[in-house]
């Protein structure tokens, strides 16, 4: 959600998010940097500059040392500080479990907002992020991840949208349609509400999604609540193509369609002449963005998949 201040003409907008998760890592250092990260994101989606920040913590009485705190918080402040959001203070509670993140303040431009409910058929879907995060983390829980593969998935969940969000606006207004984050409803859920929201069908092609390497191996053993959640509530809107070189119902590609995904990256809906360019900025940056699909006209199911 927003709120202008001052002249509506010309003036500036605040965008205004809050996420706050228990930790999907042991390290609670890197739980603290992966919390922050993941709640700039909203901001970055919508095309704004976050610039404040609130801390929002649950930590139990006993069991938990003090220096775990401490490197909570001092993980979630120095990935505030990359992203040059200032924390001006916050709110601790005592639980049974431990949770952590922040409430974020950004300021927009009115005129480029950018929301999931605007994709335009003949768009191209750009995801920036590679997929897997929610797999490793169930895999975490129960020691079936290896070092290697925590590692990646770390790697991606700490680095902010920020870089993908200043390409986006650098492209002219009108160029960029749609752009959401990637989070719990998974990469299927989202990309559904984009489809529901513009009244279009998106097409997505399984075979391009970017995934952390090493995850589809894991995945039939690490299917999260979170994973079945989603894939009951989303799949009667979602037509999975049959036949020869298309995605089967027992592939692990369809699993991570509905992984939920912590810290991920953003889809973005771009047109089709401008799509081109906009990738180029985005891997000049470092990004490892891929095309995923295209956008078409309202016909039958709100997601196709192949």
């Amino acid at each position: 959600m927003y709120a202008l201040v001052g002249d509506a003409e010309g003036g500036t907008a605040l965008v205004q998010t809050v996420d706050f998760f228990t930790p999907i890592v042991d390290d609670p250092y890197t739980y603290g940097q992966i919390a922050a990260a993941n709640a700039l994101s909203d901001v970055y989606a919508m095309g704004g500059r976050p610039v404040t920040a609130l801390a929002i913590a649950a930590f139990p009485q006993e069991g938990l040392h003090t220096d775990d705190i401490r490197l909570i918080f001092l993980g979630g402040f120095d990935k505030l500080r990359e992203a040059g959001v200032a924390l001006l203070g916050g709110h601790t509670v005592q639980d049974r479990e431990i949770k952590f993140g922040y409430s974020v303040t950004g300021t927009i431009d009115p005129r480029r907002i950018l929301t999931n409910s605007n994709a335009r058929p003949g768009d191209r879907l750009i995801l920036t992020k590679p997929l897997g995060t929610g797999i490793v983390g169930t895999a975490i829980k129960f020691g079936r991840a290896s070092d290697d593969l925590i590692a990646r998935a770390i790697k991606q969940m700490t680095m902010l949208n920020r870089k993908a969000a200043d390409a986006i606006a650098s492209m002219s207004a009108d160029s960029v349609h749609a752009c959401t984050d990637i989070t719990g409803f998974g990469l299927a859920g989202h990309a559904s509400e984009m489809a529901i929201g513009s009244n279009v069908t998106i097409e997505i092609d399984s075979k391009a999604l970017p995934i952390i390497p090493g995850v589809i191996e894991i995945a039939s053993q690490n299917r999260s609540g979170g994973m079945k959640t989603n894939e009951q509530h989303f799949s009667a809107g979602i037509e999975f193509l049959t036949g020869s070189g298309d995605l089967l119902a027992n592939d692990a590609r369809r699993d991570i369609l509905f992984d939920p995904q912590t810290s991920g990256g953003l889809l973005i809906s771009v047109a089709a002449e401008a799509a081109a360019a906009l990738m180029e900025k985005l891997q000049k940056s470092g990004i490892q963005a891929s095309f995923i699909g295209t956008v078409g006209t309202m016909a039958g199911k709100r997601l196709r998949i192949g």
